[in-house]
């Protein structure tokens, strides 16, 4: 493990280099990896395994028939690495709970019913034990419960992994039963394509990772855009106008400097306009949306968008609510001038994407 700073904090992280994949080869090679869901992190994860030479198996519900076809398509065969979920978890020896969090709770007392003691109780998001009073999900004192959480969507968990990038995940371990809950946690961190890796535990990793979802990486980012795309349109702006101005620019070229050394590095390598403007409003940005964030983190931490997430995700017809929220979305003019945009991009871009995006899944299903 090494020590890095971080803004003048030590933190300990975990790399390939002190972890190497054959280490991780080593320490699960009698170990049988049961992926319990193949809708977003499921196919990125198992893939990546498979890909790194470790034993691995699917557990699909049948019923849902667009993921099972799926995990067909990717390779799993029927009957010898494609079960329903009660087999796959007989099967193997660490269960990996990949589907949705309103669904875990939906399968666990199936999953329960056939762990074996000294299985390992994997999870890539804290949800279902942090918040186990509303989910009913209780591990039994006999196996291990750990977690590896990949920084990112599973399309970017197999693109990243594909490009040999790989992509940073948290890790924790909330139980450990055989001495080897670690062990076993940092293997198949390595295995699934991790960058680095860095401890943490269930309580803060679902803390963190609610409030960043709902906040700067998805809720703030399309609330602040579509803000001010609306305020260009009214006052005369063409769409195309405003898009480019509001997101174009951000994710083709600002962001990509952010990336590479940092907002400062950004910042030095703006127009001094653009530079005067940003630093001088980035204050007035923070006092504006501070009480929204501590709002939120307060939600997450007392477990009402927990009690939200389970009551909408869990009712019968919330696909095609659901569904009808994304068509809001896209059909709105700010992303039907998105689309045009994107259409006009390079095409060698547009085949890099196309390519790196192949036979990775979409939404969770189950």
């Amino acid at each position: 493990m090494a020590k890095i700073d971080f803004g003048g904090t030590l933190e300990t992280v975990v790399t390939r280099k002190e972890f190497s994949i054959a280490k991780a080869r080593k320490v699960l090679k009698n170990e049988t990896i049961a992926i319990v869901g193949y809708g977003v992190q499921g196919p990125a994860q198992a893939l990546n395994l498979r890909d790194n030479g470790f034993k691995v198996i699917i557990g699909q519900a049948r019923e849902f028939q667009r993921d099972w076809d799926r995990a067909v398509q990717d390779g799993w065969v029927p009957g010898k690495t494609l079960f329903d979920i009660p087999e796959a978890v007989k099967r193997g020896t660490i269960i990996q709970m990949l589907v949705s969090d309103a669904a875990q709770r939906v399968i666990w007392p199936v999953v329960k019913k056939h762990l074996k003691p000294g299985d390992a109780l994997y999870f890539s998001h804290g949800f279902s034990i942090v918040y186990k009073d509303q989910t009913g999900v209780i591990p039994p004192r006999n196996v291990d419960v750990i977690m590896v959480a990949p920084k990112g969507s599973g399309l970017n968990v197999r693109r990243n992994f594909l490009s040999g990038a790989g992509i940073n995940s948290s890790y924790a371990v909330e139980q450990d039963y055989t001495g080897r809950a670690e062990q076993r946690c940092l293997a198949v961190g390595i295995g699934i394509g991790s960058g680095y890796l860095f401890p943490t535990t269930f309580a803060h990793e679902v803390t963190s990772d609610l409030t960043g979802e709902r906040g700067i990486l998805m809720g703030a980012l399309a609330g602040v855009m579509e803000a001010q795309y609306d305020v260009l349109r009214k006052n005369g702006h063409s769409p195309s106008e405003a898009f480019n101005e509001t997101v174009e620019e951000l994710t083709q070229s600002l962001i990509r400097l952010v990336d590479e050394r940092g907002m400062d590095w950004m910042y030095a390598n703006c127009s001094a306009t653009a530079q005067r403007g940003a630093l001088d409003w980035k204050p007035r940005f923070k006092k504006a949306v501070m009480p929204v964030f501590k709002e939120l983190y307060a939600r997450v931490k007392s477990g009402k968008e927990c009690a939200r997430v389970l009551s909408a995700c869990g009712a019968r017809n919330y696909q095609k609510l659901l569904q009808a929220e994304l068509n809001e979305i896209g059909n709105s003019e700010m992303w039907q001038a998105g689309k045009a945009v994107r259409a006009l991009r390079p095409k060698q871009a547009a085949k890099a994407l196309s390519k790196s995006t192949k036979g990775v899944g979409g939404r969770q299903s189950n």
